[in-house]
């Protein structure tokens, strides 16, 4: 688990009016810090020329910094001039190497340029005020080359993408033993032959598309690749959305061609409106990366127009994706899941038992569970664990069953009932949130309670329940803090897709109502997360803040999964760190196929002992337990914090 954070900086670099040949757009900046001083080589789009063909055209800028933020001084540095890169020189990766600063970009020999006319050359230089002798590189289409820092196994080594222009592409690596072999044609030649065999493949349908980012940082577990992967880059039968993401590989340090680790899905997709509108619009591209200290910056183009950055805590990012550390970094199932599957006796939860609250009193964890009749009305039944993990007591009837008016279903077979409970212990009641549904109107949410003592004595003895949400509204996904505020009592609730809050006055819920949506987060553009949320149990109380898991689902995917959040202790309205990438989601057979395919959907959690245990819906069917050690969560999200 991480947390990645836009700089309050961005965009670091924008188009300057009154350099004509920075007018237009400056982006794609690879950073490489040499002494205190951080040289910033970066792609700019001139101003429109009327008189010219192309109108426009791009060149490499370069700019110093003494924070890695802020460029001064920026110049023109690689300037067309050969007949192969004529027509523009973009996207500069550069790498200090035995001595000499290598700057490859990509090279535009045509206008327009086509597939034949897209390649790779390279300028040395060894002090980045001038160039001493520059190179074209491939002889075949290719783009986003970048060297190694060092060698390896004794090899000369780059990372590229060949045939970006003439699908499909593929991310490759070459290895020479001298530098003049790279612009050998014959060396390529040969090399050509058997390109099958030096190509690394991260793409996670055929519809993908790959592109090496960032120049690679060796770390003690292997070398980390900050790359650009694009879902959906070509049409699928879906008609999925086209997401620019940036992601992270680790590759083997002795051999770089194999991936050893992986993110699961984008750190940062576009979102921002200035990542979202641009002379190329909803794009991020990564194209560097800095290492100082445990943080990692990246630096990527935003809408092919300015550049920007985003920091990372280094060792959050390489331990979740690391094969050594990666379980401990994300919930991990209990190994004999579903711990609670529907009976075919009980004809309360014969079709399904799932979305479980859960709280631990007495030594034990009690489970309420939502149950599913084959009539498809929903109740809550009750199981308990000493352990955790292994039901010893399960009962044979539900302890809470639809009463109300509200929750009566008005359609024969038609879904309908109390669902997805969530509990809080308040003072000596325990108080339970439920959404309330007829099988007609809109669900709501409903609060009853009962004393602690006829809890722990099983009699169940609810008080009446009271809809607190106003009607008209799809409200769902309901949970109390379990202390009062100075503000009054926050419950959360969910209206439409997005979390919101609001203060009570009072516990007394035949007067006291939800009125307010303070909003909590929402969806994010293009992310895991970005169709809706909702939480998922209710929060836990830590010393720096109140954590908050929630469920979320892709506009892309109709998968649900899990991430965090961090709220303020006095006042949980206010958001202070929220996860990049999900913590959980679903794998096994049992939460990818059931009545709702690929759900992993917690509503109990409980801390023992440092562990996080969370009780979730799998595939709407069955209940499963997973753990995570809580400081690993808050660590994560305190280190977001700092950005």
């Amino acid at each position: 688990m991480f947390v990645i954070k836009r700089s309050q900086h961005n965009p670091i670099l924008i188009p300057n009016r009154d350099h004509y040949w920075e007018e237009f757009a400056t982006f794609n900046l690879c950073p490489i810090k040499h002494g205190k001083t951080v040289y910033g080589l970066f792609r700019a789009i001139s101003a429109v020329d009327a008189l010219r063909n192309p109108r426009q055209i791009s060149v490499i800028g370069i700019g110093i910094s003494k924070d890695g933020i802020h460029f001064q001084g920026r110049t023109q540095f690689i300037i067309p001039k050969e007949a192969w890169d004529q027509f523009g020189c973009e996207d500069p990766r550069t790498t200090y190497f035995e001595g000499t600063f290598y700057t490859f970009y990509t090279a535009l020999s045509k206008h327009p340029p086509g597939s034949d006319s897209i390649k790779v050359a390279v300028a040395l230089s060894r002090d980045l005020k001038k160039v001493d002798e520059r190179h074209l590189v491939t002889p075949f289409n290719a783009k986003a080359m970048t060297l190694f820092p060092e060698r390896l196994n004794g090899k000369i080594t780059v990372i590229f993408s060949a045939s970006t222009d003439a699908p499909p592409a593929k991310m490759v690596i070459a290895q020479v033993d001298k530098m003049e072999e790279l612009w050998s044609e014959s060396f390529w030649q040969k090399w050509r032959e058997k390109i099958d065999d030096y190509v690394i493949d991260p793409r996670r349908s055929q519809y993908d598309h790959v592109e090496v980012g960032a120049p690679p940082i060796k770390t003690k577990y292997g070398w980390l690749l900050i790359y650009s992967h694009i879902q959906n880059y070509f049409s699928s039968p879906n008609n999925f959305d086209k997401i620019f993401g940036i992601e992270a590989l680790l590759l083997d340090l002795k051999d770089p061609r194999k991936i050893i680790g992986r993110t699961s899905g984008p750190m940062l997709a576009p979102e921002e409106p200035y990542e979202l509108s641009g002379y190329v619009a909803n794009v991020i591209f990564p194209s560097g990366a800095l290492l100082q200290g445990d943080t990692l910056t990246i630096y990527y183009g935003a809408a092919d127009t300015t550049a920007c950055l985003a920091h990372v805590n280094f060792s959050d990012l390489l331990s979740s994706i690391c094969p050594q550390s990666r379980d401990r970094f994300r919930f991990k199932r209990f190994a004999k899941n579903p711990i609670i599957s529907p009976k075919s006796e009980h004809s309360f939860e014969a079709k399904a038992t799932f979305n479980p609250a859960a709280i631990l009193l007495g030594g034990k964890t009690h489970i309420l569970y939502r149950a599913l009749s084959p009539e498809n009305t929903s109740s809550f039944g009750y199981a308990s664990s000493k352990n955790g993990f292994d039901i010893e007591e399960r009962l044979a009837a539900p302890i809470y069953s639809p009463r109300e008016e509200f929750e009566t279903k008005k359609i024969n077979n038609g879904n309908s009932g109390c669902e997805d409970p969530r509990i809080t212990k308040i003072g000596k009641n325990i108080y339970i949130c439920y959404t309330a549904f007829d099988g007609v109107g809109p669900p709501r949410v409903a609060i009853s309670s009962i004393k602690e003592a006829d809890f722990l004595s099983h009699a169940w003895k609810w008080s009446k329940p009271f809809l607190v949400t106003p009607p008209g509204f799809d409200e769902k996904d309901a949970c109390l803090f379990p202390k009062k505020f100075p503000n009054g009592y926050f419950i959360l609730h969910r209206v439409g897709n997005e979390i919101c809050g609001d203060y009570l006055t009072t516990l007394d819920f035949k007067h006291e109502t939800i009125k307010k949506c303070i909003r909590i987060i929402g969806p994010r553009t293009n992310a895991w997360d970005s169709a809706k949320v909702g939480i998922a149990a209710p929060p836990v109380k830590t010393k720096k803040g109140w954590l908050l898991l929630y469920h979320g689902i892709s506009r892309s995917h109709n998968t649900y999964r899990l991430g965090a959040i961090l709220l303020n202790l006095k006042d949980p309205g206010i958001v202070l760190a929220r996860s990049s990438e999900p913590i959980f989601e679903p794998k096994e057979e049992y939460e990818k196929t059931g009545i709702v395919n690929n759900v992993v959907f917690p509503c109990g959690m409980v801390l023992k002992d440092g562990l996080l245990y969370i009780y979730y819906g799998g595939g709407d069917k069955v209940i499963g337990v997973a753990t995570m050690e809580l400081d690993i969560i808050l660590n994560a999200l305190l280190h977001g914090m700092k950005y």
